[in-house]
């Protein structure tokens, strides 16, 4: 009995490691790394700029602040946000990164 319950636990633990989010300090530190590559990211909308259903939001976690290119809408500003998204890097000027955005491909509104 308790090999089949380890048995199950492996998967879903595998599973599970999947769906962590990313910080947001880690993707500024190394745009190249995550170039194209779907990221999920939390925070807090700093700031938003919408206009129908298309806009720009500034997310903001412990790490770091980023920007959300949408076609889906824009959440309000201080509303707590699960960000899925394709990275796309700006430009590193002396160890800064500039620019760099998070295409998103979905958002959930978390309260």
């Amino acid at each position: 009995m308790t090999k089949r319950i380890s048995l199950l636990l492996i998967p879903a633990a595998l599973l599970l490691t999947g769906c962590g989010s990313t910080r947001i300090g880690r993707i500024l530190a190394d745009p190249a790394r995550y170039q194209n590559r779907n990221v999920t990211v939390e925070g807090r909308v700093t700031n938003s700029i919408g206009a129908f259903v298309a806009g720009v939001y500034e997310v903001e976690d412990e790490s770091g602040k980023i920007y959300v290119l949408s076609s889906r809408g824009v959440p309000t500003k201080g509303a707590r946000v699960q960000v899925k998204g394709n990275v796309t890097p700006g430009i590193n000027v002396m160890g800064r990164s500039f620019g760099t955005t998070i295409r998103e491909s979905d958002h959930r509104v978390r309260f």
